[in-house]
């Protein structure tokens, strides 16, 4: 299947991989060719924008450089923001003044309000969906249960969210019924969606973006037939997003680090990771970066937040014109509070000011420093 999606404004403009002239044409959405895997059934500022990528005191905004392509080179650039867990509902089993749907009601341009701008001036926008999308009522019998109203989905369209993965434990909250009704909303409001048994593509003026996921139990194996799906697309850039690790833990574990080294090696060009529900520290490995927890960004499955702490990264892919190679990478963290008002959570993102003790103690937790730039 193949669906076109433009946006309001961008910031970069891209240049074909294949073709040597420019366009400001739209951008091309393949969504989901599955492999042969079966799932069992078990602000707005733009001096914001740019300081938040600066790590140093004096302001001077900078951006972090992996091996640098020759001076020769032709390259072009796509700019790609991840944020982590989005849960845009409560649990089943709460209903109160506090809770999401009472704080958010009809306001579908309230949970994204300090971030849109943002997201509008990148080239594409991806996010882990950490509910099923769904009306129905049968539910899996387990501690919490998470499912929001398919009309909601326009919050991530008027946010300028274009992607998100579903590869996730609250997955199949509602059963493979419900992970069903989840692919065919996402598909009706135009959302791209990939999980670790179908990939995406999205193609923005001549380079091919891959992306697929991997839930808590995915593995080296299945991420590598993925990458393998999406090399033989001719992706230009390919973005494995990881459900993985412990919960409320600040540093990856084991399996964490020998997975994303392994789709690293294998070909993978960004290794993005939720689930923990906390920062982890960024890897620069092999050439590449491994993203280990970017935390939640706006959860909706608890009211009050024993640790607010977020970022939206931004990574520019360049990309070798004439190879159609990622050859470089440049990131920009932009530290952000889950909510506007603590305590409590009122489910409203917004940036850290920068220089606080906030802004840098997010810096400090992704292990990130004026030596990475």
């Amino acid at each position: 299947m193949s669906r076109v999606s433009c946006k309001a404004t961008a910031l970069i403009i891209c240049m074909s991989i294949s073709m040597l002239a420019a366009s400001c044409s739209g951008r091309t959405v393949t969504q989901n060719t599955t492999l042969d895997i079966s799932p069992d059934s078990t602000v707005n500022e733009d001096e914001l924008f740019n300081a938040a990528s600066s790590l140093s005191t004096d302001n001077e905004p900078s951006e972090s450089t992996g091996t640098k392509p020759s001076e020769e080179a032709k390259t072009v650039d796509v700019t790609v923001s991840f944020v982590g867990d989005l849960t845009l509902t409560q649990d089943i089993n709460v209903h109160n003044s506090v809770c999401f749907d009472a704080v958010v009601g009809s306001d579908l341009d309230y949970c994204f309000q300090n971030c849109k701008d943002i997201f509008a001036k990148d080239d594409l926008t991806l996010a882990n969906l950490e509910n099923a999308v769904t009306d129905r009522k049968s539910h899996a019998v387990k501690q919490f249960c998470f499912a929001m109203k398919p009309d909601n989905l326009e919050m991530l369209k008027r946010a300028n969210i274009e992607a998100v993965n579903i590869a996730n434990n609250h997955t199949k909250d509602y059963l493979m019924e419900g992970l069903s009704d989840t692919r065919a909303n996402l598909d009706k409001y135009g959302i791209v969606w990939s999980d670790q048994y179908y990939v995406a593509t999205y193609e923005v003026n001549g380079v091919l973006i891959g992306m697929f996921g991997l839930s808590n139990n995915g593995t080296a194996a299945q991420g590598k037939s993925l990458i393998d799906q999406l090399k033989g697309q001719g992706c230009n850039v390919i973005i494995a997003s990881c459900h993985w690790g412990v919960e409320a833990t600040y540093e990856p574990n084991h399996a964490q680090k020998e997975l994303g080294h392994a789709l690293i090696d294998y070909g993978a060009d960004i290794v993005v990771g939720s689930h923990p529900h906390r920062l982890q520290p960024i890897e620069y490995y092999n050439g590449r970066y491994i993203i280990y927890s970017l935390s939640n960004f706006c959860f909706g499955g608890n009211n009050r937040l024993s640790d607010p702490d977020s970022v939206i990264i931004q990574c520019k892919f360049l990309i070798d014109e004439t190879g159609g190679n990622c050859v470089d990478y440049r990131l920009k963290v932009i530290p952000y509070a889950q909510t506007s008002t603590r305590p409590g959570n009122d489910f409203c993102p917004k940036p850290y000011e920068w220089g606080s003790a906030d802004y840098y103690r997010c810096l400090k937790r992704l292990e990130w420093s004026t030596e990475d730039e």
